[in-house]
């Protein structure tokens, strides 16, 4: 029973990044017989023509479209800081203080920034649902979102459902929804995946200095 348990957890997690999968063939199907350019978004989250931001019909210049469309940017940033608790999930006894506190911090913040992340992108999503349905941008958007469907679904269960494999998928398919993210959003999840890195380095380096301050230096001991 145990054994079919473990095995049936992992369904919702393939069934979500097969969508995604199905969803980002089928969103370079639809580039190439649009004519669309393929690619990210430029550096900065600008807009691509004929994608999100700017006008309903794709003329550009603000309006509800703008809106919907930085609400989509805040959310990228949001799921970048929800992810940030990783590095200071085995650092909670660091012995930086500052380590400490963040990640507590981190911890505190992580289920509700991942709420939010989602909450934002489904108000974004449903917009240029609406609004956009054509556009082939609209496909990579639908995956990025089917992944972060199932990370919430997973990480509110994670401590509901005892199988040692939730948290394992919860983080798998965190890393999973990067590249997917990256195609739709471009510019913006670069800087938010760049910034994530960095503090995953700013994390070692406080922690490793602190390690070396705290062991006693040759000599120091009688």
């Amino acid at each position: 029973m145990k054994t079919k348990m473990k095995k049936t957890v992992w369904i919702p997690a393939i069934i979500a990044v097969t969508v995604a999968a199905l969803l980002v063939i089928y969103y370079y199907y639809m580039s190439s017989v649009s004519g669309g350019k393929l690619g990210m978004r430029p550096p900065g989250g600008g807009n691509v023509p004929g994608h999100m931001g700017g006008r309903p019909d794709g003329k550009g210049g603000g309006g509800n479209g703008e809106i919907f469309n930085t609400l989509g940017t805040i959310s990228v940033f949001l799921g970048a800081a929800s992810f940030c608790w990783f590095w200071f999930k085995k650092k909670l006894r660091s012995p930086s203080m500052l380590v400490q506190k963040a990640g507590k911090l981190f911890h505190s913040l992580h289920k509700l920034l991942g709420w939010a992340t989602l909450i934002l992108i489904a108000v974004h999503g449903v917009y240029f649902l609406i609004t956009k349905f054509q556009d082939h941008k609209t496909y990579s958007g639908l995956a990025a979102f089917a992944i972060i469907l199932a990370i919430s679904g997973y990480g509110f269960y994670i401590n509901k459902v005892r199988n040692k494999w939730m948290r394992t998928i919860h983080r798998t398919l965190g890393l999973l929804w990067v590249p997917v993210l990256l195609l739709h959003v471009g510019g913006s999840a670069i800087i938010a995946f760049i910034a994530t890195l960095a503090v995953g380095g700013l994390v070692w380096t406080i922690d490793r200095m602190a390690e070396k301050t705290m062991k006693p230096v040759a000599g120091d001991t009688l």
